[in-house]
């Protein structure tokens, strides 16, 4: 059988953008060519798409980082460098991704086709004939490409099975799957065998629908006993719910207070779970010790009851299906930050925020004294210096813009 894998750690990072060129012009008789260097090509952004033809999320356990292609330099003649490939990264229906610092849901990819942007790619830096003004004629620098975002993700998969079988571990769920499915799960009799969901494509008659057998649940799986979060969430996509009772329990639970610890998990888990719709079966009905129970009774191991249970199965999986609103996709959109903070880092220490400055600073050379000039006024127009005034800086204090750190003069940073 193969593994699934339900939780994956992944690194993503989009492609760094290509420098800029610092060229002139060179022809013959043309003694003082202008600047013409090329700007640097954007890197790939890094994308997430939910694919139908993706089952888990094994892919990334063993290799978790990925990375967009990066945008080539400019050249002179003004000839701009090539923009990287974005990659696409395919994960299963359902996934959900989350910030791995902070958990923090930013995506729901739940519909084949959905996908979300999760690293772009770093801008291309401006070649030398970006710089031509009429006070600067012949600028000798250009800009460093932008590094491409990085960052960690969390991915979280939600089956997305038209019926889950919940019971107890030992409840014959992963027989009942393997009879009527091809799905051949790890079967044993004891608790736990199911670690991990499986899956099965029930086909009865005309009706075609997929079945997750999810783990055996144990009481107080709602508030995180054992590993009842991890099992419990598969249940909540899934349009119907099969409650298993154990006819023939090791522990003599009876089949109604089996019931009543599941709906009772199901519930305090999410409330929801209990509107949805809902067959409830005795299993091992061939090896029953329960033998006054007087509902739908079933043995996957000689195939009793299955016709029946099938019949009853199918129409609620219709009547969902045909009931759903259309599905869509869930992220956090974020407006790019624009404006300027200054904070204090030290009785005498300061940091600058905001996009803009830290990449005016970011792809300069400031040893280039044309450079530093351009990066001082950029920075001017921007209103750090404003904004450090009025944050209280004074002379001598140090200035962090980005990973640049500067020492405060009152005629300027630079």
């Amino acid at each position: 059988m193969s593994q699934f894998v339900d939780e994956a750690q992944l690194n993503v990072r989009g492609g760094d953008g290509g420098a800029g060129a610092m060229s002139f012009r060179r022809e013959a008789h043309v003694p003082k060519g202008g600047p013409d260097g090329g700007d640097g090509g954007r890197g790939g952004d890094v994308w997430l798409r939910a694919n139908r033809q993706v089952a888990s999320l094994l892919a990334f356990r063993d290799h978790p980082h990925r990375r967009a292609e990066s945008g080539t330099h400019g050249s002179g003649a003004k000839r701009h460098g090539r923009a990287g490939v974005d990659l696409y990264i395919d994960v299963p229906e359902g996934t959900i991704v989350r910030d791995h610092e902070t958990g923090e849901v930013l995506a729901d990819l739940v519909a084949a086709g959905d996908r979300w942007l999760a690293a772009a790619g770093g801008r291309g830096g401006r070649g030398n004939a970006r710089f031509l003004s009429n006070r600067r004629r012949a600028p000798h620098f250009a800009e460093q490409g932008e590094y491409g975002v990085d960052r960690w993700l969390r991915l979280e998969l939600k089956l997305m099975a038209d019926v889950a079988l919940v019971g107890f571990p030992n409840a014959g769920k992963s027989t009942l799957i393997s009879a009527i499915s091809a799905a051949r799960p790890k079967i044993a009799d004891y608790p736990f065998t199911t670690l991990v969901p499986n899956l099965g494509v029930v086909r009865w008659h005309e009706h075609e629908f997929v079945v997750a057998d999810i783990p055996g649940l144990i009481e107080g799986a709602a508030v995180g006993k054992g590993l009842g979060h991890q099992f419990l969430r598969h249940v909540e996509r899934a349009r119907v719910l099969v409650i298993l009772l154990d006819l023939a329990a090791i522990d003599g639970r009876s089949p109604e207070d089996q019931e009543r610890v599941l709906l009772g998990e199901l519930g305090a888990y999410e409330p929801a779970l209990l509107e949805r719709a809902r067959v409830v079966v005795g299993s091992k009905a061939d090896i029953a010790t329960h033998t006054d129970y007087d509902g739908l009774r079933i043995s996957a191991a000689t195939r009793q009851g299955l016709d029946e249970l099938l019949a009853l199965i199918a129409p609620r999986v219709v009547e969902a299906r045909l009931s759903e609103p259309d599905a869509e996709t869930y992220a956090v959109l974020r407006p790019a930050d624009e404006g300027i903070s200054v904070v204090r880092e030290g009785e005498h220490a300061w940091r600058v925020r905001g996009r803009a400055a830290e990449r005016a600073v970011a792809v300069s050379d400031l040893t280039d004294d044309d450079a530093a000039v351009y990066v001082q006024h950029r920075l001017e127009r921007l209103g750090v210096d404003r904004a450090l005034v009025r944050a209280g800086v004074i002379d001598g204090d140090v200035v962090r813009i980005g990973d640049l750190e500067l020492d405060y003069r009152e005629d300027g940073l630079l």
